[in-house]
Order: structure tokens, then sequence, then C-alpha cells
């Protein structure tokens, strides 16, 4: 399955990567001072999605060199409403001292976020998992939002990949996805207050770090949940780098990961690179070059956003739903999967 990361560090001493490839642990240290471009293209951020079949939370914390970003984002999937609330912060270049490891260090920050108020992102280590605190009185027009979620995380593997870009020697993108992350706490959104049970919500955690090219288009698509009583989950995505080293496809069963070749994502026609609003409700599909991922996904909420600054441009869809289909496990076993509560999206960004 390609090439498989082996220990050490993430950068040579020219700044380039030193290997690509995938693995299933944090193998690579990632050392900012190592990266050789301008600090203005260093991208970092931690991101968090948590889901229940009713409702889901996600936060993030983002530095991007010459933006920063915290973002809130409450999803009713039953009433198929979304509200994301993001603070743009200038020019952080590493000032928000996000950790080099995504086992180690905590994220705290706030800033003021109109009407003099001020919102808190936390995420912090605690024994055996994560602990996500957030406090954003001015939310949804002073309706606020406040929570704090537990995420429970045994040993299990995770998927890691490390991806040089071509003709750009000196950029990279170092990625690590944590899925079936099984949430307790509450959210209270407006004062209703919103339980989550980790027999029934789980959460992904995405973990960044990289220095890009300016034009890029992913995909990513994300599920965790249980089936058959096992924990399983899966990550896929494509779209940028070269990726002949290793891909970021990956089944999760019982914390354990099954490696998958390409995902090929197909949107409904006329959807691709559209801006928002929404995305119409036909279903997607995605097959594999291998057969071991074949799947439909049936949306029930897109988020949507886009930003057009003229040389900074963003135009995003993360799509909520339902994946049905099958997957091949190294062993050749087949699982049938219906009704996976995850998403799918399309971000398309000049920055």
């Amino acid at each position: 399955m390609r090439h498989r990361l082996t220990p050490g560090d993430l950068l040579d001493g020219h700044g380039r990567l030193a290997e690509p490839g995938w693995a299933t642990a944090e193998l690579r240290r990632y050392d900012r001072a190592a990266v050789a471009a301008s600090r203005l293209r260093v991208k970092e951020w931690d991101y968090y999605c948590v889901l229940t079949e009713e409702v889901g939370l996600a936060l993030t914390v983002a530095d991007n060199g010459y933006m920063g970003l915290l973002g809130v984002s409450w999803l009713d999937l039953t009433a198929r409403t979304e509200v994301t609330e993001n603070v743009m912060l200038p020019f952080p270049m590493g000032s928000m001292g996000l950790p080099a490891s995504a086992d180690a260090g905590d994220v705290l920050v706030s800033r003021r976020a109109g009407r003099g108020r001020e919102l808190r992102i936390e995420f912090r280590h605690t024994d055996g998992g994560r602990l996500l605190t957030v406090d954003h009185p001015g939310f949804d027009g002073g309706r606020g939002l406040r929570g704090e979620l537990l995420l429970d995380q045994p040993e299990m593997d995770r998927m890691v990949v490390a991806t040089p870009f071509p003709k750009a020697p000196k950029a990279f993108y170092y990625n690590q996805k944590i899925n079936c992350l099984p949430a307790r706490g509450e959210v209270v959104v407006g004062g209703e207050s919103f339980a989550f049970d980790p027999a029934s919500a789980f959460g992904v955690f995405d973990w960044g770090r990289g220095v890009w090219t300016y034009d890029n288009t992913w995909y990513w698509g994300s599920a965790s949940g249980t089936l058959d009583g096992r924990p399983f989950g899966f990550n896929i995505g494509h779209g940028f780098g070269d990726t002949s080293a290793g891909t970021e496809n990956m089944v999760f069963v019982d914390g354990r990961a099954h490696k998958l070749d390409e995902v090929t994502f197909h949107l409904p026609d006329g959807t691709s690179g559209r801006p928002p609003g929404p995305f119409d409700a036909a279903p997607w599909t995605f097959t594999s070059n291998d057969g071991r991922f074949e799947m439909t996904f049936e949306p029930i909420l897109d988020r949507a956003a886009a930003t057009d600054l003229v040389a900074l441009r963003s135009i995003q869809h993360q799509v909520f739903g339902r994946y049905s289909g099958h997957v091949v496990l190294d062993d050749g076993s087949r699982l049938a999967v219906r009704d996976l509560l995850g998403f799918a999206e399309q971000v398309k960004n000049r920055w």
C-alpha cells in the first residue's frame, strides 16, 4: 500500500518533507522552526466535529499565517438548519501557539467576538481523552452557546499522511484524523440543553500542519459510529498534493485501521465548484479503484460558506448526511453499512 512512514523528523535540514507516506500513528515530528517558507504561508489548525443523531457541534482554531480563525458551528440535523460564526484574526503568524503534536499540548484561545463579548475555545488533553470547552455568549444574535464535551480516546489507530506538492519542494501537508471518539457532556444553545451520550455521540479530530500551494481543491469524507455493536468509521479524501506515496483513505473497526488505496468522490451533476447556497439534495456516490469502498451518501444539511477577498478566496460545502454501501477489510471480509451518519465536503481555496 505505497509507503508506510517510519519514525523521524517531518522535515529535513532544507525544510523539505523528509519522507512522504502514511501511518496509523504520529511517527514524524513536526517543528515549526524547521519550515523553510515565510510565516505568512504556514498553515496550522485543530478542528473537531461531534455529531449525535439530532445535533452537532464543530469547533475550529486555525492559524493560517496572514489570517487566523476561530469557528463555532451548531447543527440541527432534525430541522436541517445550522449557524456558523467565525472570528477572523489578522496576521497571527504562529502567535496562537498551536501545538507541534496531536498528542500533547493544549489549545487555549479567547477573542472579542462583537458586542464586547469574548469567544473562548479550549482543547485540553485529559487522561484517556480530550476535553473541548466553548463559551460564546454572543452566538446567533445573542442566543449564546456554551458547553463542555469529553471525547474518550482509547488505544486506537488513526489516519496520518505526509504529502508533498509537485513543483513546490518546500510545500507539504502533514495531517492526522482521529475517528470514533465517543463524546459525553452538554451543550447549551439559547438556554436549551443538549446532552451528548457516548453510546450515540461521536467525534472526529482533524489536525493539520503545513505549507500549501496557492490554489487547491480538496475533498474530505468522514463518519464515526458503531456497526454491529463495534466502533466503526472511516476517513476518505483526495484532491491536492502528490499522493503517490500514500492516500488518506482508511476504515476503522474496533480501533484498528484498514488501509484503502484510491477513493473517488462523485458529486451530483452541476454542483462541483458551485458557490453557496446549498447543494441539491441529490445523493453523492463514492467508488474505489480496488472495490473496497463503495458508498452512496444521502445529504441532510449543507454547511455552505464563501469568502472572496480577491487574493483570498474560499468556497466551502461541508454536507452532513448518511452513508450506505459496503467496505472490504484487510482480511477480505465485507461489511455492509447502512445510514451511517457523517459528512462529505468539497472546498476550493485560493489562500
